[in-house]
């Protein structure tokens, strides 16, 4: 290499045949800003215009993060403070001394157009030394940036995860309304369903202020709503139970359990029912907290 030649010469992309990629070498020295300025502005240049090699960038980056998180770091091996021993003792040799420089010189000292082109100490030994100090302040410096690299891809996954975690709580609720509607809607369907029983439950025998029920079942369907209002209170551990009563005389099945809030009104909405049962009752009767499987007389509430 001529002295007059760059020790990096600038990268070549647009040509005859097209853009061609940037050299993974280059791309890695780029990535830890070790390259020289006009090479660092064409790399620059082309990654705008190149996603593969924006791609190969990035996996440049992961590799130099993951590569310095998992390394030790150490000290500097006992050779280079030898090193750097000698390099002291040689500068010592060269700088004259007070009484070196009181004393008669012997020779006439060489040009200064001359002072460094002859072979010397200091010429031949120094800087090979110098060179391999300047060296190792480059490989340094490219751990202090791999480094800052992985503290940066470290904020970089934790705000992927805060990312991911905040899109998982929107679906979750986005999945809550879906279900929400669809509920709402099959409530209306049951309600507004023309093949609908409508029935009325009351007490029997029936005071000024007795409570009241309203069932719309569709046997078809399977569905059923109940809504009822005047409620008495229970006693603790018990609960209102809701029955169907087929027409064909078999067993009544529960359709579940109620609890009046203060006002004495309670609701059961689109309980879990065989289809394609015809009622011909339904009543309702006070049973231990749970439910029953068969009706606890008396029937307080009942409708045909």
């Amino acid at each position: 290499m001529s002295p007059n030649q760059p020790a990096n010469p600038p990268i070549s992309f647009p040509g005859p045949g097209g853009p061609r990629h940037s050299d993974p070498d280059d791309l890695v020295l780029y990535a830890m800003q070790l390259l020289p300025e006009d090479a660092a502005a064409a790399i620059t240049q082309h990654l705008d215009q190149c996603a593969e090699c924006r791609s190969e960038l990035a996996r440049v980056h992961s590799d130099l993060a993951a590569y310095a998180a998992t390394v030790d770091l150490k000290s500097p091996p006992s050779s280079a403070r030898q090193r750097l021993v000698q390099q002291v003792a040689r500068e010592r040799k060269i700088v004259p001394t007070p009484s070196a420089q009181s004393q008669p010189i012997a020779e006439p000292h060489p040009p200064i157009a001359a002072f460094g082109r002859g072979t010397s100490v200091f010429s031949e030994e120094d800087q090979p030394t110098r060179r391999s100090a300047g060296g190792s302040f480059l490989a340094w410096s490219g751990w202090g940036i791999a480094a800052g690299l992985a503290v940066a891809l470290g904020f970089l996954y934790g705000d992927r995860t805060t990312l991911r975690e905040t899109l998982a709580s929107e679906a979750g609720q986005i999945q809550r309304l879906n279900t929400d509607a669809a509920s709402a809607h099959q409530l209306m369907d049951a309600l507004t369903d023309p093949k609908a029983v409508r029935v009325t439950l009351t007490t029997t025998p029936q005071p000024k202020a007795a409570p009241i029920g309203g069932v719309t079942y569709n046997p078809d369907k399977g569905t059923l709503v109940f809504l009822a209002s005047d409620l008495d209170p229970l006693q603790a551990l018990k609960t209102y139970e809701l029955w169907v009563i087929p027409a064909d005389g078999s067993a009544p099945i529960p359709a579940g359990t109620f609890h009046p809030d203060d006002q004495g009104n309670a609701s059961l909405i689109m309980p879990n029912l065989p289809k394609g049962i015809p009622a011909k009752t339904f009543g309702v009767t006070i049973e231990p907290d749970g439910g029953s499987q068969t009706p606890t007389l008396p029937i307080i509430m009942v409708g045909s």
